[in-house]
């Protein structure tokens, strides 16, 4: 019989695990961009804030990789560059309107939030198929971080971001 660390189950996990540790160490830098993009003061902190939580996740997957007895090894997370790539973009195409380069902002992390859930829940259903607890809750503890992130930017966003940004479009088209 194989053992477990040989199998192709195992080396998917492995590889979702490098794939997760590139994309937010990634995340990490692009955040910076976005609080200091960010023109809403609550907005700019709440990046701040995941940024440093974004660290302490990489730091947990050191200890993931640690755990398993393996090289901390990033693999390029194609859909993490795609979701950075996209918000540098909405960054470009908004800039001038100050409320609306918010949404985008919030809508960029957002979308990058439940990339991340969707990972860290796959990860952590994998690791106690493993039989990986202490993994396993490892991933839960920044699940459940990602959650919250993914609450206070909704929160951030129907409590007067959005408003703000509907009402500078409407300003702004009645000069045409």
């Amino acid at each position: 019989m194989k053992s477990k660390k040989s199998s192709a189950f195992y080396e998917l996990f492995l590889s979702e695990v490098q794939d997760i540790y590139w994309a937010e160490n990634h995340l990490a830098k692009a955040l910076t961009k976005m609080s200091k993009k960010a023109n809403n003061p609550e907005l700019a902190a709440a990046f701040e804030e995941h940024q440093d939580a974004t660290l302490m996740h990489v730091e947990r997957l050191n200890k993931v990789f640690e755990l398993l007895g393996e090289k901390p090894e990033a693999k390029k997370c194609a859909a993490m560059a795609g979701l950075l790539e996209e918000s540098a973009e909405v960054i470009k195409d908004t800039e001038k309107d100050p409320f609306v380069l918010d949404v985008g902002l919030i809508i960029c992390a957002q979308k990058v939030e439940h990339y991340e859930i969707s990972a860290y829940g796959s990860l952590r259903t994998l690791a106690q198929t493993l039989g990986k607890k202490d993994i396993a809750e490892l991933f839960q503890a920044t699940l459940d971080e990602e959650g919250e992130t993914d609450k206070k930017l909704t929160q951030i966003a129907v409590g007067f971001i959005n408003e703000e940004a509907l009402e500078e479009g409407l300003s702004a088209g009645k000069g045409k």
